[in-house]
């Protein structure tokens, strides 16, 4: 029952923290405008994510891992945004 209810709230915070980025990726990927975002932090975060990532899979602990993989594959996007734009703005 407590394992049960563990995994029950992680997941759910999973959810939460990587459902937060959908907004900035599709405002992001909308207006393509990036001058505001500190690319030093969203390179850190992408990192930290893919360390979360690693520790999920070896650990073998599917919440981390599908939030984690989930949540770089938004923050990645909206890095590769803020790159492409590093010139343009």
């Amino acid at each position: 029952m407590v394992v049960e209810l563990a995994d029950l709230v992680g997941s759910t915070a999973a959810c939460f923290t990587t459902l937060a980025f959908v907004p900035q990726v599709v405002k992001t990927l909308k207006t393509r405008h990036t001058r505001d975002i500190s690319l030093a932090m969203w390179v850190m975060f992408c990192l930290g994510v893919a360390l979360w990532l690693a520790y999920g899979l070896l650990m073998g602990a599917w919440p981390i891992i599908l939030a984690n993989a989930a949540t770089l594959v938004l923050a990645g996007t909206v890095l590769a945004v803020k790159v492409v734009n590093r010139g343009r703005e």
